[in-house]
């Protein structure tokens, strides 16, 4: 039964329900003051919730899903209902059948090693608001919140919990060839760490059959490498549109093809945002540590650790043959920065460079070296 108002001064006046700061129902009602152009019944809309406030004929849904190798765990606020489903088709659709009877503002899972791509993908796909976020962040909160133990049900309810207080910014999932391509990245750079541990310990090792044994490993590892990289230019090369970002890319001076492949893996936004966005979303957004008269360092954190470390070395290739950042290199230098925080700087203003590259579908041009980018 939707709240009566109430008369007073020529205004109608109406209580309801507010969310306080950690997004609990506050237990006192608050008034609004309505203005004579304005009625009721304009409240109980996406607009009245998108306000904080919460009519009875408003009941936002959050879900909160912890994901593990086997099962998930979910917990639906401010509902309570809870459970513990597999992946087998039946438990999906029984899951989403649930989550159809109920006005679902948001689902948050954590990002756990990939296990949540899947379920992802499928709530996605009945159209459902899905954020993965990172679990330190679920962790953070569960600690501020006071609540230290552990277990899959709770970590469910906090995830819930955190949706509905934090409501983290939904990105889009990638599409089925962005995760082949990334899943092919990944593999490379995989086979390449272990190559170069074989390589190491062939360096060490003194027993003939022992050394044999590590370069047989060796060249079926570079074959295999070998076949990954010729699968990446396939997949890039029968994509007209990764073909074009790919070709924009290696068109700046130290980008190559490893460097814009992984780019292209790793951050397939690129292009769509802005360098403020582009930059937090790597990793590469310097952050203020002050307090009080305190003026503390500025550090980069989180962020995507794989565009990182391409960035990086691309960077380091850049400060001896790109011009703009050689140029923007030599200048912070001279004003006596240190190694790490000019390169850090490069890798963001190349990062910028390549955003602006793909925005404009235009190749590289000398004159980003005055900074027009």
């Amino acid at each position: 039964m939707p709240y009566k108002p109430i008369v007073f001064a020529g205004r109608e006046i109406v209580s309801a329900l507010v969310l306080n700061t950690v997004g609990e129902l506050d237990p006192r009602p608050a008034f609004l003051v309505l203005k004579p152009e304005q009625s009721l019944g304009a409240f109980g809309t996406p607009h009245f919730a998108r306000m904080g406030v919460m009519t009875n004929n408003t009941a936002q849904s959050f879900i909160g899903i912890d994901v593990s190798k086997d099962k998930f765990d979910y917990f639906i606020r401010p509902s309570g209902d809870a459970g513990s489903l597999s992946y087998t088709p039946s438990d999906v659709a029984k899951f989403l059948a649930r989550l159809s009877s109920l006005e679902v503002a948001l689902v948050v899972m954590e990002a756990t090693g990939g296990y949540e791509k899947q379920l992802a993908a499928q709530l996605s796909a009945a159209g459902l608001l899905v954020a993965i976020v990172n679990p330190r962040q679920i962790r953070d909160f569960a600690k501020s919140t006071g609540q230290l133990a552990k277990s899959d049900a709770l970590d469910a309810s906090i995830t819930a919990h955190f949706a509905e207080s934090i409501r983290p910014k939904v990105r889009p999932l990638p599409d089925a060839d962005t995760q082949a391509l990334q899943e092919l990245v990944t593999r490379r750079d995989q086979l390449i760490q272990i190559r170069t541990a074989e390589s190491n310990r062939l360096q060490l090792a003194a027993v003939p059959k022992v050394k044999k044994s590590i370069q047989r490993h060796l060249k079926a590892l570079q074959q295999n490498i070998d076949d990954i990289e010729d699968d990446i230019d396939d997949t890039i090369s029968n994509s007209p549109i990764w073909k074009e970002k790919d070709d924009l890319l290696q068109s700046t001076p130290s980008v190559g093809e490893n460097t814009s492949h992984k780019l292209l893996a790793a951050i397939p936004e690129l292009g769509r945002l802005n360098r403020a966005e582009v930059a937090a979303l790597v990793g590469l957004a310097p952050y203020d540590d002050d307090s009080g008269k305190f003026r503390g360092v500025r550090h980069i954190r989180g962020g995507r650790a794989q565009a990182r470390s391409a960035l990086y070395m691309a960077a380091v290739s850049a400060i001896r043959c790109n011009p703009a950042i050689k140029k923007f290199y030599t200048r912070l230098r001279s004003k006596g920065k240190a190694f790490k925080v000019a390169i850090t700087a490069c890798m963001r203003k190349l990062l910028t460079i390549l955003n602006y590259i793909l925005k404009t579908k235009q190749p590289w041009r000398d004159d980003y070296a005055a900074g027009n980018s």
